[in-house]
């Protein structure tokens, strides 16, 4: 699906995901459109950010989930590495308490051994703070990949398995699912990227099984509530199929 929409559709409780994950992409063309640095793309990046969470609030949306930092993102420049992390770090101190009392969870998935004691001091305070929160969910993905996602949690189960909880053949998708990183949320239901690229770069591999596929040619910085909606009239217009045919659909309400 592209961020093409032809004709507006109301978005309902009926036709909302309930769960939406972006990946936010385009900070650094962004910027170098612009002839500034890459960091200066990411710190435009939080004000889409802020929009994004507000509308998706507003629009009764149950769960957003934001790549923000990939496993692969560590192969960028030294000094751009240094800033993003700054930044992340920034927005924790600063940010936390707004999603506090706009009563909005917050949420970080990913490998967490790579970030330094201060980071992950303040993403545990963090996630503390917010923990009993219930108009939103807000994952943030970070030092994140699908791969290592999947091999975490196949380790759990294996670890199982080795300790005689549950043998072999007791091994399901929905076991492996619960112990995926946010196994206990809903699975995503619409899928943005931004930017113009066409591809999911190793995101929530698992989770994107039946996820509807938007995507966007706006650079990220510019993706704010007009966007964010122009998404949501765009998946309203889907008919999700889970497998099963228009017959069967015009039946009966599809569950997935």
């Amino acid at each position: 699906m592209t961020g093409t929409v032809s004709a507006e559709i109301p978005v309902s409780a009926d036709n909302r995901p309930r769960h939406v994950a972006i990946i936010m992409d385009g900070n650094n063309r962004w910027a170098k459109e612009r002839r500034l640095k890459g960091v200066a793309g990411h710190k435009a990046g939080v004000d889409a950010v802020k929009a994004v969470v507000e509308t998706c609030a507003r629009e009764g949306v149950e769960v957003l989930t934001l790549f923000a930092f990939s496993s692969e993102n560590w192969r960028r420049p030294k000094d751009e590495v240094s800033a993003l992390m700054k930044l992340f770090l920034f927005a924790l101190e600063r940010e936390v308490r707004k999603l506090h009392r706009n009563d909005i969870r917050l949420r970080i998935i990913g490998d967490r051994s790579a970030f330094n004691a201060t980071l992950q001091e303040h993403m545990a305070k963090a996630e503390a703070l917010t923990q009993h929160n219930t108009r939103m969910t807000l994952v943030i993905a970070a030092n994140y990949g699908g791969h290592w996602d999947i091999t975490q949690a196949t380790r759990q189960v294996a670890e199982m398995v080795k300790s005689g909880e549950v043998s072999p053949s007791d091994i399901t998708d929905d076991l492996i699912q619960q112990h995926l990183s946010i196994g206990d949320l809903p699975m995503p239901d619409l899928m943005i990227r931004t930017a113009g690229e066409q591809r999911i770069s190793n995101f929530m591999l698992w989770h994107l099984a039946y996820t509807e596929l938007y995507f966007s040619p706006v650079f990220w910085p510019e993706f704010k509530e007009d966007e964010m909606r122009k998404a949501l009239q765009a998946y309203a217009g889907r008919q999700r199929r889970f497998g099963q045919t228009d017959d069967q659909i015009a039946a009966k309400p599809v569950q997935q």
